[in-house]
């Protein structure tokens, strides 16, 4: 289980635009190097999602060179749901990667489209589609428990 820590929401929406900022270069990259540019952001999700959302080098970055600017959060969040955020864009992306490499364009294009679309919302207005999916299914099972 992954260790519960508190991140600073400024950090995840800085990863998001930098996410959504990937995403919409595969979208519209030439196809050798819409795999070389997913297989990045996949490795990516699979930081934030298996290792820690630090271990992120977007995160690094927003720790290194914007957070020092800008201060301390007045706020933080909950870890978990972000992290479960990153697993949700792993599946999507590496769905996307999968399809690119067996010659589905279309499906890894679409798949790629549902993580840049989470990510720019993510990014625009701080709302984490995969944060409220956590989120949901933790109220689920709770009730069913």
């Amino acid at each position: 289980m992954p260790e519960i820590t508190s991140v600073d929401p400024r950090g995840l929406r800085f990863v998001a635009s930098a996410t959504a900022a990937t995403l919409a270069l595969v979208l519209v990259a030439p196809a050798n190097l819409q795999i070389a540019l997913l297989s990045l952001q996949t490795l990516l999700f699979a930081l934030g999602a298996f290792i820690s959302l630090q271990a992120s080098p977007w995160s690094w970055l927003f720790r290194t060179f914007i957070r020092p600017r800008i201060g301390a959060p007045t706020e933080t969040e909950d870890s978990r749901p972000p992290r479960f955020a990153q697993l949700v864009g792993f599946v999507f992306a590496a769905t996307g990667l999968i399809a690119f490499a067996v010659g589905a364009t279309t499906v890894g294009l679409i798949a790629v489209a549902f993580a840049f679309a989470a990510a720019l919302l993510n990014a625009t207005t701080g709302f984490c589609l995969g944060c409220e999916m956590y989120l949901t299914t933790r109220r689920l099972a709770k009730q069913l428990a």
